[in-house]
């Protein structure tokens, strides 16, 4: 139902910027919530940002806030993540994927996944 494909990770060094790129497809993606989550290495995926399609409507972990913005462009069916004053610790493989559940920060909720795109933030 939900195909997405992500692109735009690389190498960085801290304090820099990247955008990452997902691109969706599928007849019902627009009535999803999209979300951006992440994994370093050894650790346990993670919620990062979401957006509602339909809405526009954004949510944010509160520890990126600041320094992460999510948004989408309907013309190109794409959702971005834009990352600035990048970190060491932000270094991880960062996936899109598809809310089927009804929390947007839980992990298990999203069932629609991308292939995964990697971000590496060197000191």
């Amino acid at each position: 139902q939900v195909q997405l494909v992500e692109s735009g990770g690389g190498l960085v060094q801290a304090g820099g910027s990247l955008r990452l790129s997902c691109a969706a497809s599928g007849r019902t993606f627009s009535t999803y919530v999209l979300g951006w989550l992440r994994q370093a290495p050894g650790k346990e995926r993670e919620f990062v940002a979401a957006i509602r399609w339909s809405t526009g409507s954004t949510y944010y972990v509160d520890s990126l806030k600041d320094r992460f913005t999510i948004s989408k462009d309907n013309a190109k069916n794409t959702v971005y993540l834009q990352m600035d004053n990048l970190k060491p610790e932000d270094t991880a493989v960062y996936y899109c994927a598809a809310l089927t559940g009804i929390t947007y920060s839980a992990v298990s909720h999203y069932g629609y996944w991308g292939q995964g795109t990697q971000v590496t933030v060197s000191s």
